[in-house]
């Protein structure tokens, strides 16, 4: 089955699916197998002609937890380069799995279902470093960043470094989101650069709480790639640069409105108001016919997290919607279960359907999930969100496609940040 493909099954055939494996330990590629990765990645690592630099990695010889931003599939490939001639194991979403599972796991893949806890990760992990003896790659943003900004990090990531007590190394890659951002993928001649810096050491994770130890993982992930752009005066002359872009940028500066933004070409307007921005071709933003309230590109979107963060506080956020859900139960591919409903509100996700006669009720408390996994145009299917249980993950597509995704996005870090600071 394509991921393209929408499959309608009954809830009660889906359910009677076997479940993705998330049990079996990581495989060490074979030699032939890994040169395989490394060949794929050769002709766009040839394209990009990516900077790497090291600091600190001369004397790392065994076995260490990589730590990689996230803004593109390029980013993969560049790892390949960074370790090369090392081999990995690799942390990869369930939907990376299908129709290829059996190559992913030969390859050095293992699964996990996004923003749910298990444990059982945990010892595969550990397998990886001290049975495979290789590197484990891990993205711990869990989805690629929406404006080429970093974005919340686990806090079970300190305690398990802590656990493993195996050394750390960070590779943050700087221009991925500017060759190829999530809401527009045509891909842009974009020059990259990455640094791979060795940042804990066994002895500095004995002697570090787990609080500290997050609070240098938090440091480490700092990146903005439009400021990036803007600093290595980095040309992006692609025609049609802003399309989408209202996506991420969901709600009007001007006159308030949500989701009346639209965009294409080189500019984003509100059919609102009518305010347009264009951007210039490093990356800056500037009102055409108005005053310019953001220049750059993420100050408009941690604005918009601001105004959901007010309505939190103020006890409005709220959100239904009537969606097309999709049942992801292993790597065969997606299972389409009809309508439902979705509400989202301080009480986290509730969704609901009746679907052939069978009844899905779910409610996901915001407590178990520190993020959401969203997808824009999502292999033209439209906008989704995803959330996920131990056995299933469920991909909803709203009915009204001018609602943001986004904005659930920024609701979901919200409502767990309120509970981790005790304000909830």
């Amino acid at each position: 089955m394509k991921i393209s493909d929408v499959v309608y099954k009954p809830l009660g055939e889906v359910r009677e699916m076997p479940r993705f494996d998330l049990e079996s330990l990581p495989l060490k590629a074979p030699w032939y197998l890994q040169a395989l990765t490394w060949i794929l990645s050769f002709p766009e690592l040839l394209s990009v002609r990516p900077v790497i630099r090291k600091r600190g990695m001369e004397n790392l010889k065994g076995p260490y937890i990589l730590l990689c931003n996230h803004n593109s599939f390029l980013d993969f490939k560049v790892a390949v380069r960074a370790v090369f001639p090392r081999r990995a194991n690799f942390i990869v979403a369930i939907d990376g799995f299908i129709n290829r599972e059996g190559l992913m796991r030969r390859v050095g893949c293992f699964g996990k279902r996004k923003f749910v806890g298990d444990p059982r990760i945990l010892r595969q992990i550990k397998h990886s470093l001290s049975e495979n003896r290789v590197i484990c790659e891990i993205y711990p943003e869990a989805r690629y960043s929406l404006v080429g900004t970093s974005s919340p990090l686990p806090d079970s990531l300190g305690k398990m470094i802590k656990i493993l007590e195996y050394p750390v190394v960070t590779l943050i890659s700087h221009g991925h989101h500017l060759r190829q951002p999530v809401w527009n993928l045509q891909k842009r001649k974009v020059r990259t650069s990455s640094d791979m810096t060795f940042l804990l050491d066994r002895e500095k994770i004995r002697q570090s709480s787990i609080e500290e130890i997050n609070v240098l993982l938090k440091e480490a992930f700092v990146y903005d790639d439009y400021r990036y752009q803007r600093e290595n005066k980095i040309a992006i002359t692609y025609h049609d640069r802003v399309r989408n872009l209202h996506k991420p940028l969901y709600q009007c500066p001007h006159c308030g409105r949500e989701f009346a933004m639209e965009s294409g070409g080189d500019r984003i307007w509100c059919a609102g108001c009518g305010i347009v921005y264009g951007m210039d071709v490093l990356g800056r933003l500037s009102a055409l016919n108005g005053e310019t309230r953001f220049s750059h590109i993420p100050d408009w979107f941690e604005w918009q997290r601001e105004q959901v963060r007010r309505e939190i506080r103020e006890g409005r956020y709220g959100v239904t919607l009537e969606v097309e859900v999709d049942s992801l139960p292993n790597s065969t591919g997606f299972y389409r279960l009809g309508r439902g409903t979705v509400t989202h509100d301080g009480e986290g996700f509730h969704l609901t359907g009746e679907f052939k006669g069978e009844a899905l009720d779910l409610r996901i408390p915001p407590s178990l999930n520190f993020g959401l996994h969203i997808e824009y145009e999502y292999f033209g299917k439209g906008d989704c969100f995803s959330f996920s249980t131990q056995g299933d993950t469920y991909y909803l597509f709203p009915v009204d496609r001018r609602f943001s995704v986004t904005k659930l996005h920024f609701a979901v870090e919200e409502l767990y940040e309120r509970i981790r600071n005790g304000k909830a």
